[in-house]
């Protein structure tokens, strides 16, 4: 099994342990405005996910990420399977050629992509998109416009991702079982965004153990300034 792969085999494993300790807090949230079976249904797919993974032999990235994908896809019930299963699959074909700074960002853009179509959802919809958007677009510039080194780029992915987190509490649901509620959807935390921050949370864990290095203590903002060369001319 390539490093690469091993990484995929850990990460998911991290996210399937994340997800059960979090199980409880996830159906609460959900309680609140969903169906109340978010925390269950991903804990129980996450797991077989991490099961599946490691019962592959000799993957390499691209194929472990599909069959969590996959997996995902076909334990998480309601809409929740698609979202974070089918989306994994779809954007696995840009780890054909291993994990890199440049592949991470392809595979990211295209998980988000995917995201938003399958669920119909944009920023402000009050969903895991208000997570995932802010962190990809961070993760994005720290790689290809402020050169930091990876690690540090999806520390400040994850730091992002909890910003989104927190703009969905004051914001109405227009997505979703939540929609449903109209106003009284407002001042909920949205459960699919905290569940995406929670799996980002151990993907930097995860590289993080992988360059033996600790987590990066950074916010999301950027250290360049825009159109730098041109106001100096």
């Amino acid at each position: 099994m390539s490093g690469d792969a091993d990484a995929v085999v850990a990460a998911v494993r991290a996210v399937a342990d994340r997800i059960e300790s979090e199980r409880s807090h996830l159906t609460d949230l959900d309680s609140a405005i969903g169906d109340a079976d978010h925390g269950g249904n991903m804990a129980r797919g996450w797991a077989e996910a991490a099961d599946a993974v490691a019962d592959l032999d000799d993957p390499d990235a691209q194929t472990a990420v599909k069959t969590a994908g996959k997996t995902v896809l076909s334990e998480v019930g309601g809409a929740a399977g698609p979202l974070y299963g089918g989306s994994l699959v779809f954007a696995s074909p840009e780890l054909e050629g291993g994990i890199t700074p440049e592949t991470a960002v392809a595979f990211a853009e295209t998980y988000l992509e995917k995201v938003k179509d399958r669920g119909d959802a944009n920023v402000g919809d009050q969903t895991m998109v208000d997570a995932l958007t802010p962190a990809v677009h961070t993760f994005k510039k720290s790689i290809e416009t402020d050169d930091l080194p990876p690690l540090e780029a999806l520390a400040k992915a994850v730091a992002a991702a909890e910003i989104g987190v927190q703009f969905t509490v004051p914001i109405r649901a227009s997505k979703g079982r939540a929609s449903y509620l109209g106003w009284r959807s407002v001042g909920h935390q949205d459960p699919g965004a905290t569940s995406t921050l929670y799996i980002m949370e151990e993907l930097l864990e995860t590289a993080a153990d992988q360059f033996d290095s600790e987590v990066p203590d950074v916010d999301a903002t950027s250290p360049t300034i825009p159109d730098a060369e041109a106001a100096e001319n």
